[in-house]
């Protein structure tokens, strides 16, 4: 009895203790930040937001304006609203906003290294990290094909397909090997990675990311997910090690490689960046975007075709008509089908995949629009706010490609196609994404028509989850051969 009593007394004090803080602070800042709604100590806006719709409750608080503050539990966040607020901080004051801010179930693992670090430590090895792109490409797009005319025109989740298909293009750039498919441990590597995508656009996530210092010692699906990561780490971490043995200096076979000669002929330099903690985490972001953002949104894609027929139809004639039956896509006929590429845009814009975008973390005090934002300030650039902007793209919520090309058909860009973020913190992955999702795209058009086993007006385009990712809904697909195609329609 008195043990327990000592614990509640203690658990008492913690809490007296954490809600005092939270008194503080906010009373430090007031005048300084921009208006939100009032918060309560400790647990800030928490009862006013929807977890499962995080980014939809955020936006809801816009009535104060392009730029407004939030307290997601203790922690105060500035929240950017619209293409003109984004730009005007992350272009404009890009030097400022150039930290790369806390995402608690993240920082887990990364821990304060390259990806979530700040732009003057970070840009060395992100900008050899793009290049190395690059110069390796892309992977192939066969397997997926075999893998779809496998399914016979029968009822399946495309998910599966895409995710290994994918994985597999960045596998064989950062490791120099594609897997087997069918392999155990690839298939444990799929799981992990999917589940961690997962869980940060959940419920429980938004919860741990507002009160991670309670919660990370809390049994619960947090704990899955931190197995999950660093899982992820152990497995890459193998595999360095083992290349670390095979190294030839003078023929890097992979991304790894290419970091490992960096890791050499920097380790005399005591500032470098290049180091192996470094390359394991940039591994580690490369593997997990690649993968799951690339097949999300192809997965998306596929389900707006199915959803508009018509669409799906104009696209496979412009596929024929450019490229005939006979050759497979590859990157330089972009400009050739201005309207496959505008049904493209249009999908990342609809599905908005990282509404909240990745958030910032002030590197100085800093004025912005009349305010005074304390060095450390944790900011939210809405990227949802900016794709479905009726100002800019006009009835945002509807499908329609046809936004994406001008009078006489071209394509056109719009300055406020932003999913893959602007400024300094643009997306590492950015270039081999696009390319990804463009061959992906073009290779199962050209391959297949796609078909709905249930009615059209049934299937949903809102995403399950809107957190820090917007998860598209699951959907049952069938593949139809064009040439079976052709053969069913002409009896």
């Amino acid at each position: 009895m008195l043990a327990s009593g000592l614990l509640l007394v203690a658990l008492l004090a913690c809490l007296t203790v954490m809600v005092l803080m939270s008194v503080w602070q906010q009373r430090k800042s007031r005048g300084k930040l921009p208006p939100g709604p009032t918060p309560l100590p400790f647990i800030g806006n928490y009862l006013q937001l929807n977890t499962e719709q995080m980014y939809t409750s955020i936006m809801k608080v816009e009535r104060y304006g392009s730029v407004f503050t939030i307290h997601l539990g203790p922690q105060q966040v500035v929240v950017l609203c619209g293409h003109d607020a984004v730009k005007e901080a992350l272009v404009d004051q890009a030097e400022e906003f150039s930290r790369q801010g806390e995402q608690a179930t993240f920082s887990w693992v990364f821990k304060g290294y390259v990806t979530f670090s700040t732009w003057e430590s970070a840009k060395s090895p992100r900008r050899f990290s793009m290049a190395t792109l690059r110069d390796f490409g892309v992977g192939k797009t066969g397997f997926l094909i075999e893998a779809l005319r496998g399914t016979r025109c029968s009822n399946m989740d495309p998910a599966f397909f895409l995710s290994r298909t994918v994985s597999n293009v960045i596998s064989s750039i950062v490791f120099g090997d594609c897997f087997d498919y069918e392999d155990k441990e690839f298939l444990s590597l799929l799981r992990m990675m999917l589940g961690s995508f997962q869980f940060t656009a959940t419920s429980t996530g938004q919860r741990y990311e507002m009160f991670s210092l309670v919660m990370k010692h809390l049994p619960g699906p947090q704990q899955q997910g931190f197995k999950e990561l660093q899982g992820l780490e152990d497995f890459i971490a193998k595999k360095v090690e083992h290349k670390q043995h095979t190294l030839d200096p003078n023929s890097p076979r992979d991304f790894i490689d290419s970091f490992l000669i960096c890791i050499q002929e920097e380790e005399q330099n005591p500032d470098t960046e290049f180091t192996n903690k470094n390359m394991l985490m940039t591994v580690i972001y490369l593997l997990f975007a690649g993968t799951m953002t690339v097949s999300a949104t192809v997965g998306y894609t596929l389900l707006l075709l199915m959803k508009y027929p018509h669409v799906q139809k104009r696209v496979r004639e412009e596929l024929t008509q450019e490229l005939g039956s006979g050759r497979a896509p590859s990157l330089g006929d972009r400009t050739r089908l201005p309207y496959t590429d505008a049904v493209l845009h249009e999908a990342q814009r609809l599905l908005a995949l990282v509404p909240m975008g990745i958030p910032r973390t002030l590197m100085r005090t800093t004025r912005f629009r009349g305010y005074t934002l304390p060095q450390g300030t944790e900011v939210f650039p809405l990227l949802g706010s900016i794709l479905h902007d009726p100002s800019i793209f006009k009835h945002p919520e509807e499908f329609n490609p046809d936004r994406f090309l001008d009078a006489d058909g071209r394509f056109r860009k719009h300055e406020a196609f932003l999913p893959f973020s602007l400024g300094k913190r643009v997306c590492l992955g950015e270039g081999l994404a696009k390319a990804e999702l463009f061959l992906f795209f073009t290779t199962i058009l050209q391959a297949f028509s796609l078909e709905s086993p249930c009615p059209l007006d049934s299937l949903s385009l809102k995403p399950t989850i809107s957190g820090l990712f917007n998860i598209p809904p699951a959907f049952q697909l069938q593949v139809r051969p064009t040439d079976l195609h052709s053969t069913t329609q002409t009896t």
